[in-house]
């Protein structure tokens, strides 16, 4: 099988992306969430450091995300019905999410306390 040229790997790319954003609620309130840095980035005037440091634990959340949506979904394609261990693979990549959203909390609050209470 060829490989799609690279204009049409971009565009599934980002067909995922939106797919995501229509059909799946957590996706959609992170990404809320992101707008909101990117809004409070500027009108804060973040450094360059510290708009990276925002940058990379939204984005992190976001790609967790992702990755927790495609774990699910394989796992209801394997196994529709209720299984203890589809169940556990579940809750593993949920895991994941929740961590890189409390690290993302963390870094949000010691990069914005700089700017909100100085």
């Amino acid at each position: 099988m060829r490989k799609p040229p690279i204009h049409k790997s971009f565009f599934n790319a980002f067909r995922g992306v939106f797919m995501m954003m229509k059909s799946e609620r957590n996706f959609q309130l992170e990404l809320l969430a992101f707008f909101i840095n990117l809004f409070l980035i500027f009108y804060l005037k973040l450094s360059s450091i510290d708009t990276i440091l925002i940058l990379i634990v939204s984005f992190g959340v976001l790609s967790a995300e992702i990755f927790n949506t495609a774990i699910e979904k394989i796992c209801d394609i394997i196994e529709p019905e209720f299984d203890k261990r589809i169940g556990f693979i579940k809750d593993i990549a949920a895991g994941a999410v929740i961590l890189m959203a409390v690290l993302s909390v963390i870094v949000g609050i010691l990069v914005y306390k700089k700017y909100l209470f100085n």
